[in-house]
Formats: C-alpha cells, sequence, structure tokens
C-alpha cells in the first residue's frame, strides 16, 4: 500500500499516461487496503486473517465516449491506459458524461480531518479485544451460547487525479468489535449482537461494554408475545432508525431524481418532514467513519442541511447527474478504483429533537419499539413501505415485553411527514439518528 503522496503521484501519473495515447480528459483513482482480523467462539480462537491490496482505476474520455478499467497489478499501467483508450472508441456517446467542471475543483490544502491515528495493532491485542468481547456477552444472566466475538483493524488510502489539474490523497484508519450470542434454549432461542467501530482506537468503545449490550438485548428478546392486527404508534430504535435516513439518501439522489424514479422528485423546496425537523450531512466531522475532505471528483465539500425545518432543500449530484438536472454537482460524489463516481451521502444524521425516548414511552397507549427490522420490502418509486420487524411491546406507556415475527407497513411520504425525532442522538457511525416515533403504522 503506497502511502498518499505516492499514491497521489502514481494516479497523476496514469492520467498523463492516458492523455499521451489519446484521451481528450481522464481521471485516475488509487484504492489500498490494509487488514487483520481476529474472530473466536466459546473462549477459543476460530479465525485469524491478514490481507493487504492495491488497485488503480482509470477512467478515460474520447469526445462523448467513455470508459473505465482497473486493475490490481500496477507495474504494466501503459497497458492499462491502452486498453481504456481502445475500450472508450467503441462505446456509445453519452451527452452527460465528463470530468466535473474545472472551475468546481477543490484546490488549497484540505482540512485536517484526523482520520488516521497511525496505529497498528498485533493480532495478540486483537485476539485479547475478541475474547473480552464475547467473554462480557456470555456473561449476562440468560445467555446460554454464542455466534462468536471479532476484532479487526484496518487502514486505507485513497487518491484521485484528474487531467483538469486536480490530485489529492487521504489515509485513514478503523477498528471495530463485535459480539453475537443466544439467549434462552429449543425452539425459545433468541439471538441479537453489539457492534462498534472507530477511526481511532482510542475511540473504540470498550469491549465489555459492547459485550455486555449485545448479551442484554439477546435475553430481552426472550418469550414474544403475540401483537394482533392494527395501526398503532411504532418507535424505531436508533440501530434501525438509521434505517429511514437511508431510504432518504436514495430518494434524493440525483441520479434517481434524473431517471423519475424518486418519490420525492417532485418536492425540492417543499415541507416532508413536520417542522422542526432537520438532517445534516457532514463530511468535514473529525474522526468520522464517512469524513472526506475531497469528493470523488476532486470538488470541495462543505456540511449541508438536506432537510432543514422539515423542508427538502437539495439533492446528491454528482457531475453526471448535475448535467442531466441542470444544476452544480453538489461534492457528492463517492468513488472507489473498480467504478465511476456515484453521489451518496458521507456523515448522514437526523438533529435530535426536545423529548426524550422515555417521555415518548411514557405517552403512548399501545406500540411497538423496533429493534431489528427483516426485509427490503420498500418501493423508491412509490415510497410504499412495509418490512419484517421484531422489538419490544409498549403498553400503557411501560415496556412490558418482546414481539417478533411482526410486519410494519406504511408509506414514506405519511412516515417522513408525521415522524419525531427524541433526544437521545449519539454521534457513533456514518449514518446516525436518535429513537424516531412514527405516530402511526400498520402492525401485523
Amino acid at each position: 500500500m503506497l502511502d498518499p503522496a505516492a499514491a497521489r503521484d502514481a494516479a497523476a501519473a496514469l492520467v498523463d499516461k492516458a492523455l499521451k495515447l489519446g484521451a481528450d480528459a481522464a481521471d485516475a483513482a488509487y484504492v489500498g487496503e490494509r487488514s487483520s482480523g481476529v474472530g473466536v467462539r466459546l473462549g477459543a480462537l476460530e479465525d485469524v486473517q491478514r490481507s493487504e491490496g492495491e488497485e488503480m482505476g482509470l477512467r478515460v474520455f474520447v469526445g462523448r465516449r467513455n470508459a473505465l478499467v482497473g486493475a490490481s497489478n500496477l507495474a504494466d499501467l501503459d497497458t492499462l491506459a491502452e486498453r481504456a483508450i481502445a475500450m472508450a472508441r467503441e462505446a456509445p456517446e453519452d451527452p452527460y458524461a465528463g470530468l466535473a467542471p474545472r472551475d468546481l475543483l477543490f484546490t488549497g490544502e484540505p482540512a485536517e480531518l484526523d482520520l488516521d491515528d497511525r496505529g497498528d495493532p498485533d493480532m495478540a491485542s486483537l485476539r485479547e479485544r475478541a475474547l473480552a468481547v464475547e467473554a462480557a456477552a456470555r456473561a449476562v444472566d440468560g445467555v446460554t451460547n454464542s455466534s462468536g466475538g471479532s476484532a479487526s483493524a484496518s487502514a486505507s488510502t485513497f487518491a484521485i487525479a484528474t487531467s483538469d489539474g486536480f490530485a489529492g490523497a487521504t489515509r485513514a484508519t478503523g477498528y471495530s468489535c463485535s459480539a453475537s450470542v443466544v439467549a434462552g434454549e429449543g425452539a425459545g432461542m433468541q439471538r441479537d449482537y453489539g457492534w462498534h467501530s472507530a477511526r481511532h482506537l482510542a475511540d473504540l468503545e470498550p469491549p465489555e461494554a459492547i459485550g455486555r449490550r449485545a448479551g442484554e438485548r439477546a435475553v430481552a428478546r426472550l418469550n414474544p408475545r403475540a401483537v394482533g392486527q392494527g395501526r398503532m404508534a411504532v418507535l424505531f430504535d436508533p440501530r434501525v432508525a438509521t434505517s429511514l435516513l437511508g431510504h432518504l439518501a436514495a430518494a434524493i439522489n440525483g441520479a434517481s431524481v434524473a431517471r423519475k424514479s424518486s418519490f420525492l422528485q417532485d418536492r425540492l423546496g417543499e415541507r416532508i418532514f413536520a417542522a422542526g425537523v432537520t438532517v445534516v450531512d457532514d463530511p468535514l466531522r473529525p474522526r468520522g467513519l464517512r469524513s472526506r475532505a475531497f469528493d470523488g471528483e476532486g470538488l470541495p465539500v462543505a456540511r449541508r442541511a438536506l432537510i432543514e425545518d422539515g423542508v427538502l432543500t437539495g439533492w446528491f449530484a454528482d457531475s453526471a447527474a448535475a448535467r442531466q438536472l441542470g444544476i452544480q454537482p453538489t461534492g457528492s460524489a463517492i468513488r472507489g478504483s473498480g467504478g465511476g463516481p456515484s453521489a451518496g451521502p458521507s456523515n448522514l444524521f437526523m438533529a435530535a429533537g426536545p423529548r426524550s425516548r422515555e417521555d415518548m414511552i411514557a405517552g403512548l397507549d399501545r406500540a411497538i419499539l423496533v429493534t431489528e427490522l427483516i426485509g427490503q420490502g420498500v418501493n423508491g418509486v412509490t415510497g410504499d413501505y412495509s418490512r419484517g420487524a421484531s422489538g419490544l411491546l409498549v403498553e400503557r406507556g411501560e415496556i412490558v415485553g418482546a414481539v417478533s415475527g411482526l410486519t410494519i407497513a406504511s408509506n414514506l411520504f405519511d412516515m417522513f411527514a408525521g415522524l419525531e425525532p427524541a433526544s437521545d442522538l449519539v454521534i457513533r457511525r456514518g449514518i446516525d439518528a436518535p429513537t424516531i416515533l412514527v405516530p402511526e403504522m400498520t402492525v401485523a
């Protein structure tokens, strides 16, 4: 894996090769990764992994025609460039293809986002963490078996260069720890998990806390009761509430809007959430899991309120989608080595509301607190929503037991318009949300 300066220079050199061989324009992306991990089960070592690799992707333009090729062998980049140009000459014309506008490219020094702690833990320390997280989960009363504990560490370098003069590179580290356990016996067994990931090892939650949470969640799911069909309030626990932001991000993706395949395509500038609801995308968060100093096309990035006081203020759009929509690209392009740029969120979160989760629950006569969602029953064109769910039953303002085997259904238009975020937002992932209350859904 190359260091950032060498990766940037390698990407720029590949772009120069493509231009010399006949490309009208080009960009190149380098991705280098190193990872190691340890898995244990029932206190015994089960899996040890270590890998390192690098890839280079080259996108070339010949007139309105373009092609993209990638390679993991960086020893013969001349051949890579020749093949890309030959492919582009045979490709169909694309009126929207092209590099990001030259006058919008990022210039100056990139923001210091503190994404790299320069660590590379040895296998012994990873094994110790994996054993600790599983032991803590198994120590919870009621846990009867384990699917295992794991700990991993990684480092990556990303670089991009364009023929219009941009070249930049970043490096980041990552650490994660997880456990999955089973509670109960026989047909009544239930499983759940705990997990955390961070850029710096110092920010990683202690394995004992992760494991204890996994065990407690599994035990809380024991002895689920039946819930009759009807309409009732549904609360989304923070770990599943983020899925609602995922549906929002997909619906405001410029490519979907341009294809007229988004249920929000005609709602720009309109109130789609309740007054007071705010959703922010923040690529410049220090140590953020999805932070970036520039986007995948070399454009500057900035914190944006995508939903402000309930109003939809903008799209995620890379350059191709922006040309289709007649707007400027939004600095939201994401790119790896194996494909062209596509738009998407960075560190996306819904701001906390004024009421606590406890106050919300106390005010509900009958509701479901969803802790797990199953299936992909969401129609991005119509907004229709229907997913399997399990969680906890709320009656007369108190949690009274577990529920499972449910289907919750509504339409995202109605869910977005009526939902209320609680005050328990914790920033810990790439997409974050507090507990979210949807006042009414169909439950069966």
